[in-house]
């Protein structure tokens, strides 16, 4: 069973109050969920693997640690998944990015699928899906499903609001991937956002309505 975890770090929580606040513009509410994904990257990066190596440093040869294992692919649900991007790859440079994109209607909540762009081999990467909003859970469902079918084994998903009937939908159809989120709130309310949430994450990263 994969497991659901809140990080719950000073910093990340005091940077989730700045981007909640509705005065909170652009381009702060942009920095401040770069600066949270980073933040997170910490923490779920927790077991990867490491590798002794032999190396020289200006004084000595000794055996140090480094990375070992599976590579990593980070993957945004288009479009605001995109602004956690960065952040991750500051702490994973070498990661891959890969894409899902996907739209909700606005009728029914249910979400479709459009573009899908990943690199090869994903049976032999881990898969980093990242949303800021798991809201009702469709997008992710669909996005783990999406990965599953190319191959990929490996798959952790990253928001920075949950609600619980989105934590729920997202376990009880994929109970073998790990979620971790920056906040657990409270409920959906009859639109499907998230209650307190932080509006529409998409909108407030690029300024659109």
């Amino acid at each position: 069973m994969g497991k659901f975890e809140v990080l719950d770090h000073p910093l990340i929580q005091h940077k989730m109050t700045i981007i909640r606040d509705k005065k909170c513009g652009t381009r702060e509410f942009r920095q401040c969920v770069d600066e949270i994904a980073g933040l997170m990257a910490y923490e779920v990066s927790r077991d990867m693997s490491l590798e002794e190596v032999e190396i020289e440093t200006p004084l000595v040869k000794g055996k140090f640690k480094r990375l070992a294992g599976k590579k990593v692919v980070i993957v945004p649900i288009l479009r605001a998944g995109l602004g956690m991007v960065d952040g991750m790859l500051d702490m994973i440079p070498a990661a891959k990015v890969g894409h899902i994109g996907m739209y909700r209607d606005e009728e029914t909540l249910q979400p479709h699928e459009y573009f899908v762009k990943m690199p090869a081999d994903l049976q032999e990467r881990e898969m980093i899906i990242v949303d800021p909003m798991l809201a009702t859970g469709g997008s992710a469902v669909m996005a783990v499903d999406a990965l599953k079918k190319r191959g990929a084994r490996a798959i952790k998903f990253v928001c920075l609001v949950a609600a619980p009937e989105g934590v729920k939908a997202l376990r009880e159809a994929h109970p073998d991937i790990d979620i971790y989120a920056a906040a657990l709130d409270d409920h959906l309310n009859e639109h499907g956002y998230i209650i307190p949430g932080l509006g529409d994450a998409g909108d407030r990263l690029f300024g659109t309505k």
